[in-house]
């Protein structure tokens, strides 16, 4: 009988810590990858978000009257929007003090608004509320 002094091989513990190296550091690859899709997935969500207010606010005033209130919608089957308006006074908001306002606000026959746009969906893998929203001040006549 042959006796083999040298060693030829991995022992079956030096493979089992191998493969569980192997299977830790694919877990965690796996892990980023996931996370990476997801935010990728969310930079989507809210790049259409902001590509419907822009849409809506810049559709404000131009397609349809500029009037005072709130309006609702969906986009895409996943997007609410919401659209207000109201009066802005700008005397009121910055403190600007003019003789006659009446009088000035007469003879511009402009009118000031202040437009918000708010776009919320819902994120499918968490059940997370997200929105964003946009604001801006349009013009009018007093006829519109």
């Amino acid at each position: 009988m042959t006796r083999f002094t040298g060693q030829k091989g991995f022992s079956l513990l030096e493979i089992l810590v191998a493969f569980s190296i192997m299977a830790l550091s694919l877990g965690i690859l796996l892990s980023i990858f996931s996370k990476g899709i997801h935010t990728a997935t969310l930079s989507e969500d809210y790049t259409n978000a902001v590509q419907i207010a822009e849409s809506l606010l810049a559709k404000v005033g131009t397609s349809n009257e500029l009037i005072e209130g709130q309006f609702h919608g969906t986009e895409l089957e996943k997007y609410q929007w919401t659209i207000t308006s109201y009066p802005y006074d700008i005397f009121e908001q910055h403190n600007l003090e003019l003789a006659n306002k009446s009088a000035f606000k007469k003879a511009t026959k402009v009118v000031i608004f202040q437009v918000i746009v708010k776009v919320a969906w819902s994120d499918t893998d968490d059940d997370n509320q997200r929105y964003i929203e946009l604001n801006t001040l349009k013009y009018g006549t007093e006829e519109s």
